[in-house]
Parts: structure tokens; C-alpha cells; sequence
């Protein structure tokens, strides 16, 4: 395979930071002639894929660094094109100083993403399994990676696929039936069409049914912790994310704002979100702070309701609803329970000793219905961009399938919907021009990869 690129891109590949080994990458036609420059010749005359010791070079001859050199070449490489690494010790400036070297000999720096992008426009992978790349990178839980590892198999791009290119044959059958009306053509009925085109609906539908997973797996669940004041709402975060990341404080009003962290609880990762206490108060910051956790409990996924069992009973607050799960937390059960609590189905915990965390636990997954259980064998769990062009498949194959039905309507009519459902099947896995496309979901990418 000959790379459509004339450019030689070079980054580091390793986060930053100071680590035990560094890692930067060149690709390009002219990555084995500008690693020579930097290594003297040892990048051309080592075989491909046998890591080589090799010393990375100053213009006046120093040594650099002194490491591993691999050489990938076309098209058995990750790009597609000639790919050179070099694997060197992870010192901050040593690295840096490493890529500007290979900078000097000819390679310009490489944007975000623009290793995946040129594997994808060199065939190595489709636009799915791309994301998969970047989906791997940020999972924060086991499920998460396994999602991730079934988009890097290509399972997602397979399916759609799939649907297209039947879709094109009922495009096709479609466009014959016509354009030639009067040729002895095995034309099927309108039945025969809509009956496949039910068939395609139930795939779309089956992935958009993962919409939510997805957006779990890659967000996580947004868990709301609100109350009245002074009800302990900060210590449950800090035990349950294990450290203290929220101030603790008997005045009530400490919390002002709201504070963000994700835990990963059994496989499913929580965005939770601690919020200001609500009551009445003539403080204008705290006031803005209680305005904040209003608005944090209409977008909530899960609401967990945190009350003081030592003291009675409130008046029930109210708050904004949603279709969020809603659990009750009685707080301080150390201290004691009023009677007004008694019978009120709830967990009670204790942020003091940490009692009935566990159940704690139990309940959220029950909440939630969220487990390993809900994926199959081949994960599947589409994101925003796939939800959009499915969305809008479908939306376009039933307007096909209602002008099939209508024995007045003109089958022109049903092949401009069909067209359009088949495009936009095809920007899932790539397969149409996407250049704008490509542009923002490669620049959020790491730079190097």
C-alpha cells in the first residue's frame, strides 16, 4: 500500500511525564531515511518488526539517548505507511529532545490523532474501530475495555456494514425495477422490498438500543448526591471515592459548589457529583450553589437522597423531577434513628464507620440494572455520532417503507429515502465522504497516537 500523504510525521507517543521509558514514533515515506540521519544508518539495515539497540544522534555527533529502534514497514504497519519507534528512557527533556532531533532531519510534528487518521484513509481500519483506539484509551472500567476491544474487532463496523450492503441491494433491485419497467427483470414485490427493509430496522434498532451503555460506559452514570445541609453528603463522596476530595465541616452551607469525581463500582463507573445542601438562605453564593444542584438533579442518571436518621424527620423537600433512580440514604446511623424514621424503606449507612456500604453498593446496581449480564458475547455500544446517523437510517427507511405501501406513490420517491438512509448507514463505518467528519473526532485523539 503507497500512503496518499507526502508528509513524514513524528510525536511522542507516551504520555508526559517522567516514566521509565518514552516512546516516539515516525511515519511516512520518509521515515527510514530520517531516523538514518538521527541513528546513522541503522533504521535502513534493521529488519522489520526485531527491536535494535541504536544511539539517537545530535547534528554534531552527542548522543542523545541510547535505546530500542523498530522499523515497521509498508503496508504491515499500523498507519500503513513506513513507521519507525523509538523507545528510549522517560525523562521529560531527554524524550523531547529525541523528537526535536527527528524534527531537525526532516519530519513535521503530528496533530492529534493523525497516526489513527492515516490508518484509517490507508485501509487499516474503519472509522469505528478508530474510535474504538480512543475509546480504549479512556475507559475507566473492565466493561468499558471490553466495549472498547469489541469496536477495535471491528464488530460495530461489521454490522452496519452489513446493513448497507443490503440496502444496496435493495437499492439496486429498486433502481432496475425503474428504470426498466418493461424487461423481463425478477422484480420482487413491494412486500418482498418492505419485508428487507424490516430486516435492516431490526438491526438499527437492536444498536440503538445500546445508546445508554454507551453513554455510561463512556461518561458514566451521573450520580447526584443532594440533601439538606449538614446531612453528611461530602463524607459519603469522600467514602466512597476513599479519599477526601470534599471539605467536611458541622457549619452548615460549606459546600458552595459542585464537586465532580468518577469511581468504578463493580464494572460500572459513577460520575459522582456532590452538590450544595438545599434550604433557605440569604447568602448570595450559597443561594447560586443550591441554583447549581437544582439544575444537577433535572440532569441527573441516578439521585441519591442523603437525611440524618439522628434527627427527625423533614418535611419533604421539593425538588425538580426526572426519570433518574432515586434512592433514600439515612446518614449517622451511629447516633441512633428517630422514631419518625421508622418503617421508611431507605439504606442506612454511617460515614463515621462505614456501615452498610456494602449494601449501599447492592442498591445502586439494582438501581441502575446495569451489569456484565447486559452485554452479550460481542459488546456493542454505539456512541453520540453513531446514535445520530442510525437515527437518521431509520428515519429514511420508514419513509421508504410508507411510500412502498402508498399503491399511488412512485417508487423514485422511496429510492431518494433509501439513498439517503445508505449514506448515512455509511458514515458509521467511514465509508462515505467524510472529510469534516474526520477532522473532529481525530483531534480529539492524543497527539502520537
Amino acid at each position: 500500500m503507497v500512503s496518499a500523504h507526502s508528509s513524514t510525521i513524528a510525536a511522542i507517543a507516551s504520555p508526559p511525564g517522567v516514566g521509565a521509558i518514552s516512546l516516539v514514533r515516525i511515519s511516512g515515506p520518509k521515515a527510514l531515511e530520517i531516523a538514518d540521519i538521527a541513528c546513522r544508518g541503522i533504521a535502513s539495515s534493521t529488519m522489520p518488526r526485531l527491536a535494535r539497540r541504536c544511539k539517537i544522534r545530535d547534528k554534531d555527533g552527542s548522543v542523545i539517548d541510547d535505546g530500542l529502534l523498530t522499523v515497521f514497514l509498508a503496508p504491515k504497519s499500523f498507519t500503513g505507511e513506513d513507521t519507525v519507534e523509538f523507545a528510549g528512557h522517560g525523562g521529560i527533556l531527554v524524550t523531547r529532545e529525541v523528537l526535536a532531533r527527528f524534527l531537525g532531519c526532516g519530519a513535521v510534528h503530528s496533530s492529534p490523532g493523525e497516526f489513527s487518521q492515516r490508518a484509517f484513509l490507508n485501509g487499516k481500519l474503519d472509522l469505528t474501530q478508530a474510535e474504538g483506539i480512543m475509546d480504549l484509551i479512556s475507559a475507566q472500567t473492565r466493561l468499558a475495555i471490553r466495549a472498547a476491544h469489541s469496536q477495535l474487532e471491528g464488530t460495530l463496523g461489521k454490522r452496519t456494514t452489513a446493513a448497507r450492503d443490503e440496502l444496496l441491494e435493495i437499492l439496486a433491485h429498486l433502481e432496475a425495477w425503474i428504470d426498466f419497467p418493461d424487461e423481463d427483470i425478477d422484480t420482487q414485490t413491494a412486500t418482498q422490498l418492505r419485508s428487507r427493509i424490516d430486516g435492516i430496522l431490526e438491526t438499527i434498532d437492536s444498536l440503538l438500543a445500546t445508546a445508554d451503555q454507551g453513554r455510561v460506559l463512556r461518561e458514566g452514570v451521573r450520580t447526584v448526591i443532594f440533601g439538606e445541609p449538614n446531612v453528611g453528603k461530602s463524607s459519603l463522596l469522600n467514602r466512597l471515592l476513599g479519599f477526601d476530595r470534599a471539605i467536611v465541616s458541622d457549619i452548615p452551607g460549606t459546600t458552595r459548589d459542585t464537586i465532580e469525581e468518577v469511581i468504578n463500582l463493580g464494572g460500572i463507573p459513577l460520575r459522582l457529583v456532590d452538590t450544595a445542601g438545599v434550604r433557605e438562605s440569604e447568602d448570595i453564593v450559597e443561594t447560586q450553589g443550591i441554583q447549581r444542584t437544582v439544575r444537577q438533579i433535572e440532569d441527573a442518571d441516578l439521585l441519591l437522597e442523603i437525611a440524618d436518621s439522628s434527627q427527625p424527620r423533614p418535611e419533604r423537600a421539593i425538588y425538580p423531577t426526572n426519570h433518574a433512580a432515586h434512592l433514600l440514604i439515612l446518614n449517622k446511623s451511629d447516633l441512633g434513628e428517630h422514631p419518625s424514621w421508622e418503617g421508611v424503606e431507605a439504606t442506612r449507612i454511617s460515614c463515621l464507620d462505614e456501615n452498610g456500604f456494602d449494601q449501599l453498593s447492592a442498591k445502586i446496581h439494582t438501581a441502575l440494572h446495569f451489569t456484565e449480564a447486559d452485554f452479550g458475547e460481542h459488546a456493542v455500544a454505539i456512541n453520540a455520532r453513531h446514535q445520530a446517523s442510525l437515527a437518521l437510517a431509520r428515519t429514511n427507511l420508514t419513509a421508504a417503507i410508507d411510500l412502498l405501501t402508498e399503491e399511488s406513490s412512485s417508487p423514485e420517491f422511496a429510492a431518494i429515502d433509501l439513498r439517503e438512509a445508505l449514506d448515512a448507514l455509511g458514515e458509521i463505518p467511514g465509508k462515505v465522504d467524510t472529510e469534516d467528519l474526520l477532522d473532529v473526532i481525530f483531534s480529539q485523539f492524543c497527539i502520537g497516537k
